[in-house]
């Protein structure tokens, strides 16, 4: 079955700025995810459908393969990419034709009718062809590192995880690895794997593997450095009088309590329930946001009980505040 248009599984346009995919995201995550649909399988489908288009688009250059290709441009069962050309230099190592094209800002295509053949121009400067000087044979790469990004979830950032990587490590080989991810990694974060890059010779030893973190966010968790924030609404019943509400921790259910009067803002702290630092150096916190939320439809009675109140003398809050 062919996949989705990850454009229509978020219900955006083309042309979506980041903020826009961001709140697709966010919206459509918070409604299939597991937690608000227990034992249903299809809303666990669809926020998996959901993840699997945001990490495309809110990657720059994973969506602008998929602009150019389609799916076939991010999957990496296709290989170097669609139409992409490479070019064995005299050693064996395998040169992308597009990324040399890219780097001397050479433009190319592989179909009738398009730009110039790349390909030509690259063998002339390696092997020395053309009415020019023969170049000298290229100088051996000083690093055999790789880089490999890989996509996480929030709680897989947060709780550490364990991840099978197949790397392509140069002359159309590949090896499948085990990589352990640390609890508390952040986004960007690049994790280093010794001697797991591209394969030794002789005179080098391999080069190493480094691991770029991208981290999905969260339907309702937002984390700020080592601390997690959590937006949480409440009565005005309940921040006039106070409440006991129970509120979720990537630890679980936990339960806060509300004080009398307490102002829309205003943030309660959860010490220990943030983020795992560094090392095992402890943890962040964890800070929930009281949002007040009034009424939006008053029974005849409600509305009497209100107007009643207001007849009181409880304080005008604004009383001063601008003189």
């Amino acid at each position: 079955m062919p996949k989705r248009d990850y454009y229509q599984i978020l219900g955006v346009s083309k042309s979506a700025g980041a903020a826009e995919i961001k709140r697709a995201y966010r919206r459509l995550a918070k409604q299939h995810h597991p937690d608000q649909n227990k034992g249903d399988k299809g809303a666990e489908a669809k926020f998996k459908e959901v993840q699997e288009a945001y990490n495309v688009l809110s990657d720059k250059g994973k969506r602008a393969r998929y602009d150019q290709f389609g799916h076939a441009g991010i999957d990496p069962s296709y290989g170097p990419g669609v139409g992409a050309r490479t070019w064995a230099t005299p050693d064996g190592q395998a040169v992308d034709m597009g990324d040399l094209a890219d780097m001397f800002d050479f433009s190319y295509s592989t179909r009738p009718g398009g730009g110039g053949d790349a390909s030509s121009v690259f063998e002339q400067f390696f092997r020395g062809g053309g009415r020019g000087p023969r170049a000298r044979a290229a100088e051996p790469a000083p690093t055999r590192d790789i880089e490999h990004r890989i996509s996480l979830t929030f709680e897989q950032a947060i709780h550490g995880t364990t991840l099978e990587l197949q790397l392509d490590i140069g002359g159309n080989r590949r090896q499948r690895i085990s990589v352990r991810i640390p609890p508390g990694v952040r986004d960007g974060q690049r994790i280093r794997v010794r001697g797991k890059g591209q394969p030794g010779t002789r005179r080098r030893p391999p080069g190493d593997l480094y691991v770029v973190c991208s981290v999905q966010p969260h339907p309702f968790f937002e984390r700020r450095g080592d601390d997690i924030y959590l937006d949480v609404p409440i009565t005005i019943v309940e921040a006039a009088l106070g409440a006991k509400v129970d509120i979720p921790t990537i630890d679980g259910v936990r339960t806060v309590t509300v004080p009398p009067g307490v102002a829309g803002g205003s943030k309660l702290r959860l010490a220990g329930l943030g983020a795992p630092l560094p090392k095992g150096g402890g943890r962040g916190d964890h800070y929930a946001v009281i949002k007040i939320v009034p009424p939006t439809a008053l029974t005849d009675e409600q509305k009497q009980l209100l107007q009643k109140l207001a007849q009181c003398d409880v304080g005008l809050p604004r009383e001063g505040l601008w003189e």
